[in-house]
């Protein structure tokens, strides 16, 4: 069975060699319970019986995957096009993006720009099948900045579209409303846009966005809302005015230096690389839709990503997974362990997709791990992740059962 839900109220899982995600090791062969969608035992021994029982026979079991930079509306890489598109549509290409994401082994992914309650109340529905979206509604963007997709003559009323993936603020008042506006639509986080991209029309990424005194405000108002804000950069200079202004999460930073590694420790931050999609859109980025002066700006970031990176991991930044691909580049997803491997080791990597990227999303306890009163967000492998990351990036033949919320959507055991 796959890509079709199969729902029981009680599951008992026997012979489960469980990968411990925090302390990167399999800890043995385990049996668990799980009721109404949570693991309420885990042990050695018999858990009783349920509805439904499923046996691994020593297969790995293990946490869903997290994603922590998506976007599941960008069916294109052309944001000025995806403005352009129906609304209905784009969330009906956003539901087969879902769906394949699930079939990779992710359960919960951070949207970073454009989903919004309703397509991850569909989700959670099941109207649409795929993980868990964590969103930030619109990502804030000053006047031609990054979630501006107006090009030089153009000069249409700048207001957000619904579908599309930012909004413009100028000025403190107006970036309070947009993060309190962005809040009351149910976003999990708040995303500005601190810096130039690839994907925008009008900026260079080696630029500043928003003052301090916006940063700050944005800052304040997610604070206020129990939660936190992530920035969009590139460089050392606007990553660590992002940082000192108390945005928790960087998004990219493939030219960050010493001083910024020195932020994302002192003050506990969390690093996305999204390294995948800087590879992919130097090499299908015109094909997917995107034009070729805006992949022209990619190739600054790439060579320079994979060195930066790998210094900060050896430095010990809180490193999550992410991939921000784009089109039909989504399917490069697991790409990014491929990458990373450079510099991470399997056990590490796996932290960076679960147990670090609950942390990250607030959610530590809850998702990232195999632990009893965590979801019952599993997925299970044939073979040892921890030996060979490649057994993750092969879900067509190494994974066998994905499980959200109790909910079984692939079980091919």
């Amino acid at each position: 069975m796959q890509g079709m839900a199969d729902s029981a109220r009680s599951i008992v899982i026997e012979n489960a060699n469980i990968l411990d995600t925090r302390a990167g090791e399999l800890i043995g062969t385990r049996n668990l319970r799980i009721e109404n969608g949570r693991i309420c035992e885990i042990s050695s021994s018999a858990v009783g019986k349920a509805e439904r029982t499923l046996d691994l026979r020593g297969r790995v079991l293990m946490p869903g995957l997290c994603d922590a930079h998506v976007h599941v509306v960008a069916a294109t890489a052309s944001f000025p096009d995806l403005l352009k598109w129906s609304p209905m549509y784009v969330a009906a290409r956003a539901g087969e993006i879902l769906s394949a994401m699930l079939m990779r082994g992710f359960t919960t992914v951070r949207d970073c720009g454009g989903a919004d309650f309703g397509l991850a109340q569909s989700i959670e529905e099941g109207y649409l099948t795929g993980p868990r979206i964590l969103f930030s509604g619109h990502a804030i963007s000053q006047t031609g900045g990054h979630g501006d997709m107006r090009g030089p003559g153009e000069n249409w009323d700048s207001c957000f579209c619904c579908a599309g993936l930012g909004r413009v603020a100028d000025g403190v008042p107006e970036v309070r409303r947009a993060c309190r506006d962005e809040i009351r639509k149910g976003a999990h986080f708040i995303k500005i846009m601190a810096a130039g991209g690839v994907s925008s029309p009008t900026d260079r990424i080696s630029s500043t966005q928003f003052s301090e005194d916006e940063i700050v405000a944005a800052v304040q108002e997610a604070e206020a809302a129990e939660t936190y804000v992530a920035a969009h950069v590139y460089t050392a200079r606007a990553a660590n005015r992002a940082l000192r202004c108390g945005v928790r999460s960087i998004e990219h930073g493939n030219l960050i230096d010493d001083s910024t590694i020195d932020l994302l420790l002192a003050q506990d931050a969390f690093l996305v690389p999204t390294m995948s999609t800087h590879e992919m859109l130097a090499i299908e980025g015109v094909a997917a839709g995107m034009p070729k002066d805006m992949c022209d700006k990619v190739h600054d970031v790439v060579e320079a990503g994979h060195k930066t990176h790998a210094h900060a991991h050896s430095r010990g930044v809180k490193m999550v997974f992410g991939t921000d691909l784009l089109g039909s580049m989504q399917r490069h997803q697991l790409l990014e362990f491929k990458i990373r491997s450079a510099f991470q080791t399997p056990a590490e990597l796996i932290a960076s997709a679960t147990a670090t990227a609950a942390d990250l999303f607030q959610m530590t306890g809850d998702i990232g791990e195999v632990i009893e009163g965590a979801r019952a967000d599993l997925i299970v492998v044939e073979g040892d992740p921890l030996a060979d990351i490649e057994v993750l990036r092969n879900p067509d033949r190494h994974l066998k059962l994905v499980m959200k919320d109790g909910t079984v959507f692939k079980d091919a055991l």
